[in-house]
């Protein structure tokens, strides 16, 4: 016997695909605005799982160039059929400006996970969500929710779309039937079809992907319907009880797997200890299914998600989170896996390993509010307690010139501590920046007038720190930067190779890093590195290394 413990993808990993395939099962996530598109994982034994790839991972692949927060890659279906992988995806262009939402549905394939992937095919438009069907007979069908700009509110989600895929032509055709029109829950969307002993299975999420998210099942002999909605629906849900351990369930996927086993996926949150906010964003976890009457129900009983559940084999257990990346061939691929930039490709145009061996090159670009071209790479937060450090060379001569550690979650809500340039002085200059719904601030930073604890960060001098409003005047050299997030609290600290750490600005909220702060998104908290040049995109900084050690505290820890 082993145990699985949930979420088993933790940090950003939403809206779950599960497939099982030759002893592996694979999991597709979607990344948002975060590239590579569309992240997929494979495991043995369904408690540990490692990166497989992140199939579009080129411009011609996949160009989010101008895309909104939380737009781009929506709800991706991962499948097998006829000797390859098929993945179908959305690359939202449009999705928060009232009443229209342009969502553009694409089609791509490979013979091995890890590709060549194809170039995708564009499908159709009329929704999101699209998810793709291998019925018995060999004939191949598409899903997709439809989103009707002429109803009001939430009666947009107007129901679920069904039309014939040509696995020829790639294209679709014949006519295009609107199957289900989901619960009472509402808000119905993230289509799945199945069939198992002669019944159709829809598999849809419903209620939001926030607190009332669901997962809800219906179920037909016909293809086209009449379906007929689970009677124990939803199937699996975190709705009306706030003191789960996982919220906000939903958007669900099966699939058969290891010794005839039936297992779910669902998406989750994990909020901060009494808050609703998830910093974490939307994680995966699993579920063990029975069948009841043809209806599938969860194995632990109830509709609600189990903390963790047992599977007949034996499982390792899952290592903790402490990784050092360095830059150098035997370094860089973890970090590649890890790590993510915003809409653009990780490039020789603005990263670089060889420019100066042993450390990343990061040629300035765009302000921290661009959705064009940020020279920033960061990776998920996967705990609620974490530290995240770097040492970073920059030669600043302009104060619009800014590299170092980033904490994010979206262009409105940042933290960013940065190296830059005071004209005033004639020095290079430790800054705080911040974006809070969407307005900028710059925190007064502070010096030690004594020394500093040396061991997790926190000063013992604070009633002798000097003020410094215009920011801390830094030597010349590398300089140590590091964030220390404790739940909702967040502190920046810096150092010199040879000094000791020192707070660099007040404690801050980490909580607004969420999707539950100032508007609604879909993605979670990102820490990483990040150089701007607003003069001339010239400027290029240089880090040495970035460590991620998550907390030793027992808070997100599954009970």
């Amino acid at each position: 016997m082993g145990t699985v413990r949930n979420p088993v993808l933790p940090g950003f990993h939403p809206d779950p695909s599960i497939l099982y395939r030759d002893g592996w099962y694979y999991l597709a996530n979607s990344t948002f605005e975060w590239f590579g598109g569309v992240e997929i994982h494979r495991s043995r034994d369904l408690a540990n799982w490692e990166f497989v790839c992140r199939p579009l991972s080129t411009m011609q692949h996949l160009d989010m160039t101008g895309n909104p927060a939380s737009g781009g890659i929506w709800a991706p279906c991962l499948s097998w059929a006829d000797g390859r992988f098929w993945l179908i995806f959305t690359d939202v262009k449009t999705w928060n400006m009232e009443p229209f939402k342009d969502t553009p549905n694409y089609l791509c394939t490979a013979e091995n996970v890890t590709g060549p992937w194809s170039q995708p095919v564009f499908l159709n438009c009329s929704g999101f969500d699209p998810s793709l069907f291998h019925d018995e007979d060999g004939r191949k069908w598409l899903v997709n929710m439809e989103w009707d700009y002429r109803k009001p509110g939430t009666a947009k989600f107007s129901g679920i779309l069904l039309q014939e895929l040509d696995a020829s032509s790639l294209s679709l055709k014949g006519p295009v039937t609107k199957i289900w029109k989901g619960t009472d829950i509402g808000l119905v969307e993230g289509p799945h079809l199945y069939r198992k002993d002669g019944w159709y299975y829809l598999v849809c999420a419903e209620g939001g992907t926030e607190y009332d998210h669901a997962v809800s099942v219906a179920r037909s002999r016909s293809i086209t319907g009449p379906y007929e909605t689970h009677p124990g629906n939803p199937l699996c849900s975190s709705r009306g009880d706030h003191s789960l351990y996982l919220q906000k369930a939903g958007h669900g996927s099966w699939c058969q797997g290891r010794d005839g086993h039936w297992t779910l996926a669902c998406l989750v949150g994990r909020p901060l200890p009494g808050t609703q906010r998830c910093v974490l964003g939307r994680e995966t976890a699993l579920a063990p299914l029975v069948w009841v009457d043809d209806w599938p129900y969860l194995a632990s009983g109830g509709n609600t998600p189990p903390a963790s559940f047992e599977v007949p084999w034996s499982t390792a257990s899952v290592p903790e989170r402490a990784m050092e990346y360095h830059f150098d061939a035997a370094g860089s691929g973890r970090f590649l896996e890890d790590f993510m930039t915003l809409r653009l490709p990780f490039d020789g145009d603005r990263f670089s390993f060889t420019q100066r061996p042993g450390w990343l090159a990061i040629r300035g670009g765009e302000s921290l509010i661009c959705r064009h071209g940020q020279s920033l790479v960061a990776r998920r937060q996967q705990d609620y307690d974490f530290d995240a450090q770097t040492r970073v060379d920059f030669d600043s001569n302009s104060f619009q010139q800014m590299a170092g550690l980033v904490y994010r979650y979206d262009e409105n809500n940042w933290y960013y501590l940065c190296i830059t340039w005071d004209e005033n002085i004639g020095s290079r200059i430790l800054k705080l920046l911040m974006m809070d719904a969407g307005g900028f601030s710059m925190p007064p930073m502070a010096i030690s007038l004594a020394g500093a604890d040396s061991g997790r960060g926190t000063d013992q001098t604070e009633g002798v720190l000097a003020p410094q409003p215009d920011g801390i005047p830094l030597p010349a050299g590398p300089v140590r930067l590091r964030a220390e997030v404790r739940g909702p609290d967040l502190r920046f600290m810096w150092a010199t190779d040879e000094g000791v750490w020192q707070p660099a600005g007040p404690v801050l909220d980490a909580s607004i890093l969420s999707d539950e702060y100032d508007s609604q998104g879909f993605t979670g908290a990102f820490v990483g590195m990040a150089c701007q040049d607003l003069e001339n995109r010239s400027a290029t900084a240089y880090f040495e290394y970035f460590r991620y050690t998550a907390g030793r505290s027992t808070s997100g820890t599954a009970p």
